[in-house]
């Protein structure tokens, strides 16, 4: 090793605290964190959705405490196929004790950019009645929204969606970039118009859903006969089995094309990635993305103007390893970039 270069680094490095850093952005990120040498232990404290800060009062609130971004849970699974459990979801997602505070790729440290909290779960009213838990669900998020809040949420199963999306596409229809195993554009079941292989149908009839904007990415399983509506509404479809041979940079500047300049809901459900890396959800489809590739699709959308997200189908029961709950909380952690980027961006050009 060269002796100056050694000396140099021991006099920059050798009696400098943990969070003493000399890059000015890896400062900054680094002063939200320490106190002195200390840092807060991830396995100390209240859970709470990645790592942001606890405050349930908002929800009581007109304005929700002037929150810019909310982060929520939807602990309802009552709109399940197969196996039920995503009612545990949201605290799957919170007990996982490491995600953030830095995003190394997008170079973002998102709690830090503006005001963002977890507030809480959605209160439903019975726990038996998946018609009253969608009303719930819309009249909650249409107070969030026009609070002009951001909201971020935690599912529950798939259904959560179309409420959620009649709210935030209530003015307008909103495009939508949805990485999932299934469409989810299925008509009624037994008598249900609200189980959760139907939403997007749905938000799409009700027009708070722009199906020409909207792209679902890495669809894939013994279901495709079910999702005629996808292709008829005019929504692009990439599958499972394509993403190798387009590679990721053209699946991701498809979605930009197809989303466009305008407002964009991002609805991630586990069940998108390979059982190998999310085994804990309701309908496991083999065949299905990694993690790195789920990643790597949610990072190449920043720029986007996200005005809402969902991730979704996270049931720890089935995960003796928590390795779901652990994704689910890092795309969460990824799609808080995205919201954050996104809404500093409309602040700077006045909308």
């Amino acid at each position: 090793m060269d002796r100056d270069k050694l000396e140099r680094l021991r006099a920059r490095y050798a009696d400098a605290a943990g969070a003493h850093m000399y890059d000015p952005h890896f400062a900054a990120v680094a002063a939200s964190q320490f106190q002195g040498d200390r840092r807060k232990w991830p396995f100390a404290g209240v859970a709470t959705l990645i790592g942001a800060p606890y405050r349930p009062e908002a929800q009581d609130s007109a304005d929700f405490g002037g929150l810019d971004v909310a982060l929520v849970g939807v602990p309802m699974d009552l709109g399940v196929t197969n196996r039920p459990g995503s009612r545990f979801g949201p605290r799957a997602v919170r007990a996982v004790e490491r995600i953030g505070p830095y995003e190394h790729v997008l170079r973002m440290a998102p709690l830090t950019d503006c005001a963002i909290a977890d507030i809480g779960d959605v209160s439903m009213r019975s726990r038996y009645d998946l018609a009253g838990c969608h009303a719930d669900i819309e009249a909650f998020y249409k107070r969030l929204v026009g609070a002009g809040v951001v909201p971020l949420s935690v599912g529950g199963d798939h259904s959560i969606s179309l409420p959620i999306l009649k709210a935030v596409g209530a003015d307008r229809p909103v495009g939508m970039i949805h990485i999932d195993a299934h469409c989810d554009t299925s008509g009624p079941y037994e008598g249900s118009k609200f189980h959760h292989g139907g939403p997007f149908r749905a938000a799409v009839l009700e027009g708070a859903l722009d199906p020409e904007r909207t792209i679902q990415i890495g669809i894939r399983g013994a279901a495709e006969y079910l999702w005629e509506f996808s292709y008829e509404s005019g929504m692009t479809v990439i599958h499972a089995e394509e993403l190798d041979r387009l590679g990721l940079d053209a699946v991701i500047a498809k979605a930009r094309a197809v989303v466009g300049e305008g407002p964009v809901y991002v609805s991630f459900d586990i069940d998108s990635l390979d059982p190998a890396f999310a085994p804990g959800t309701g309908t496991p489809e083999i065949g299905g993305l990694t993690s790195a590739q789920a990643l790597a699709i949610l990072r190449g959308l920043k720029g986007l103007d996200v005005v809402g997200a969902d991730v979704v189908e996270v049931a720890p029961q089935y995960d003796a390893t928590t390795n779901t709950a652990q994704a689910g909380a890092q795309m969460l952690f990824t799609i808080a970039c995205l919201a954050v980027d996104a809404l500093k961006a409309r602040r700077a050009r006045g909308a």
